[in-house]
């Protein structure tokens, strides 16, 4: 009897130690390649003959074939600190032409993440929720003749998109796209069309939407028209239909506009819609709550002006960030952007004014948080935190530079960049070289 409890014994000991070692195979082989993970140089994926072709420690089969990080100063030939490169498609991939405006969407029913990038020719649409394996859906070719403004916004999962150009009565228009097309997209990349057209108004140089209310606001229109290239009202809130209500023609030419409803330090307008046009030689402020009956708040210059161009909010409302486009080429200052104190929107004033290190030309610029997202052409991106504004103080903490030949006056690499995404990947959009998305290290 005891040599059998012996025997027991024994027969239990060698299953808790076969179940023991094979366990702990798994913890120490978690891809089965035969290789022990302290000694797997891919310990997520099977690489049984551990090919390591650049020496950095990382196997092959683990080393991402589109993301080049920002080590030494460089990410694939491309200057940059502190952002690394995640994908760059070239505008061959499109068709070829140039590239001018992106914007993003993310889809609310699957969270994939989308790019939207204007070309010359038509709008393409990039699903980039992987970055490693990106899948080009199709372009939207342009309602009429290239040209080398286009400009695209979303609200309501639909894509709004204008172009700069006319040929005779048969003008571009609005074109408006259903983005929840992209979800099921067979043999991409395909050639799509425009769910409407709306052609009420002919060319537009930029667009403009407050997804708070639901309105578009086509600026830099024809300067023949009523409104002399100044904001049209355009009701989107049903993005398939939709409808004018009037504009905004007293100041001059929008070349771009922001509209916001207003929560920011001024108490007199709290709630209400408010425009802030870049008009070509000053900063316009009008309430246009009232469609009907839009009135002017105040107006605002600086000094030097060559071409006000583009401006946007920090998240507080209480700073308006402003680039003009030709003061670099005209004046040969450096890359300048004038800081505006909006606390009393009734008597907006000069707070301070950023002078950056590059002599290239600023061309838009957005906010998210503390951090200014400017797009400088030859010089890149340009990341500037602004955390101290309020002290007259904004330091560039970062870049990433598309165009390495020169950082000159000129108007060669990036148009636009797009930070909005929550994954934190931040579309870029440059004329000669296409689509690029980053990521802060």
């Amino acid at each position: 009897m005891k040599k059998y409890k012996i025997l027991s014994i024994f027969i239990c000991l060698f299953f808790l130690m076969s179940c023991s070692s094979s366990e702990e195979k798994q913890i120490l082989d978690k891809d089965n390649d035969g290789i022990i993970d302290s000694k797997d140089n891919c310990p997520d994926i099977a690489n049984p003959n551990q090919e390591d072709s650049n020496n950095d420690g990382v196997g092959d089969a683990c080393t991402p074939l589109n993301k080049k990080p920002c080590e030494n100063g460089m990410a694939n030939g491309f200057p940059c600190k502190g952002y690394d490169l995640l994908l760059n498609i070239p505008v061959s991939t499109f068709g070829g032409g140039e590239g001018n405006d992106s914007w993003g969407w993310t889809d609310p029913t699957t969270q994939k993440e989308y790019a939207i990038m204007g070309l010359d020719n038509g709008t393409v649409f990039v699903d980039i929720s992987d970055t490693e394996n990106p899948i080009y859906l199709g372009k939207l070719p342009t309602a009429t003749i290239s040209s080398p403004w286009r400009d695209v916004k979303v609200y309501k999962d639909h894509a709004f998109i204008v172009a700069d150009n006319s040929v005779g009565e048969d003008s571009h228009g609005m074109q408006v796209f259903d983005l929840t097309r992209l979800r099921n997209v067979s043999n991409p990349p395909q050639t799509f069309t425009a769910d409407t057209r709306f052609t009420e108004f002919g060319r537009a140089h930029n667009i403009v939407i407050n997804e708070d209310t639901g309105y578009a606001y086509p600026v830099g229109t024809n300067r023949n028209n009523i409104y002399k290239g100044g904001p049209l009202f355009i009701n989107i809130q049903d993005p398939k239909n939709p409808k004018s209500e009037g504009g905004w023609g007293t100041d001059n030419y929008s070349h771009d506009a922001q509209v916001v409803t207003y929560n920011g330090p001024d108490s007199d307008y709290t709630g209400k819609e408010i425009i802030i046009g870049s008009n070509e030689n000053e900063v316009v402020i009008v309430d246009i709550t009232d469609k009907a009956n839009p009135r002017n708040i105040s107006k605002i210059s600086y000094p030097n002006v060559r071409y006000t161009h583009q401006g946007w909010f920090t998240e507080d409302q209480k700073y308006f960030i402003l680039g003009d486009e030709l003061d670099e080429l005209r004046i040969g200052i450096n890359t300048r952007s004038i800081v505006f104190d909006f606390t009393d929107l009734d008597n907006p004033k000069e707070h301070f004014i950023y002078s950056a290190e590059t002599k290239s030309i600023d061309h838009n610029g957005y906010v998210k948080g503390n951090t200014f997202y400017l797009a400088s052409y030859s010089a890149g991106v340009r990341f500037i935190d602004i955390a101290s504004i309020d002290s007259k103080s904004i330091t560039e903490v970062g870049y990433f530079d598309t165009y390495p030949d020169n950082d000159d006056a000129n108007w060669h690499g990036v148009w636009n960049v797009y930070p909005y995404f929550n994954s934190g990947k931040i579309v870029v959009s440059d004329i000669e070289k296409g689509l690029f998305i980053l990521k802060k290290q």
